[in-house]
């Protein structure tokens, strides 16, 4: 898969340098895999929450970054082979739901 905006995931390393390794494993992860669903997103990352609903009426996946102290939120498009990382935020920030406005 291809994975658009990993600038956002390098920023978020900076900021919180505990979770590098785990994004950097994630994004090699993420370009070896050939996702056509969510079944298959699955398959690698159980935890992952395909199919979350944000206030654009669209959905999101979510996943639990270094230990489900961060989150991924991200869009899938199987069929395009992309993933897309759209913000990256602590647990507290996402249990907020303010994210969910934004996307």
């Amino acid at each position: 898969m291809r994975v658009l905006n990993e600038a956002a995931a390098a920023r978020f390393a900076r900021k919180h340098p505990d979770a590098r390794a785990w994004l950097e494993e994630w994004i090699r992860q993420i370009r070896e895999a050939e996702w056509r669903s969510i079944d298959d997103l699955h398959r690698t990352y159980p935890s992952a929450d395909g199919g979350v609903r944000v206030g654009s009426g669209g959905t999101v996946t979510v996943f639990n970054v270094g230990g489900n102290k961060y989150r991924a939120i991200v869009t899938v498009a199987y069929a395009a082979g992309t993933l897309i990382i759209l913000e990256l935020m602590t647990h507290a920030e996402y249990s907020k739901s303010h994210w969910k406005k934004r996307h």
